[in-house]
């Protein structure tokens, strides 16, 4: 970081131009009357064939993604907070890149309906690589990522549906103050472990 005044690191914010009313929405902006699983840090609203799943971090045992499935496709989802002016996509998609060539994999950007996402091929193990899309919006003080997996990372249609479910996602920040990049806290919903 140089010690010019004004050259700082800060990005802008990427996110569609409708995102403050098609989504994903801000709790703020959102309907309170709509029927939402609540996850803390994310709200999903519930639609046929969608099935929700937590996944859980093995020592901690705290929840660190919500993972959907839905039109033969998965997405998982992360809210993390983020400051008030700048955005984290870019430098997020940075790290992504450089992940992902460390496993031996290939991303290419891409240009999709949120802005600036990646397409990854990831190598397994005695296996055919796995192709998963990387997207990702900036909020007011939140960024919500989204890993798209199965038929939504190659088949457009596949990939229109889970676009669709990316942006129902309702984040809830909170008030609590909390450093850019730290994870939003996320928990089960309050009947327990459900299935939408």
């Amino acid at each position: 970081m140089s010690d010019i005044a004004g050259e700082t690191s800060e990005q802008p914010k990427s996110a569609p131009a409708d995102r403050a009313t098609a989504g994903p929405l801000d709790e703020s902006e959102a309907n309170a009357v709509r029927p939402y699983v609540d996850l803390g840090g994310v709200k999903i609203l519930p639609r046929a064939d969608l099935a929700l799943r937590l996944e859980v971090e093995e020592g901690s045992k705290r929840v660190v993604a919500v993972g959907l499935d839905y039109a033969g496709s998965t997405l998982q989802v992360q809210p993390f907070a983020a400051p008030r002016s700048s955005g984290l996509w870019h430098e997020i998609r940075e790290q992504i890149v450089e992940q992902i060539a460390k496993q031996g994999g290939k991303t290419s950007p891409q240009l999709g309906v949120f802005g600036p996402e990646l397409l990854a091929e990831i190598p397994v193990a005695g296996a055919m690589p796995r192709f998963a899309r990387f997207i990702g919006v900036d909020g007011p003080r939140w960024f919500l990522r989204g890993v798209i997996a199965g038929a939504g990372a190659t088949d457009p249609e596949a990939g229109a549906k889970v676009e669709d479910l990316f942006r129902s996602i309702v984040v809830v920040r909170g008030t609590t103050p909390m450093p850019p990049r730290d994870l939003i806290p996320l928990h089960m919903p309050a009947t327990g472990a459900q299935q939408a």
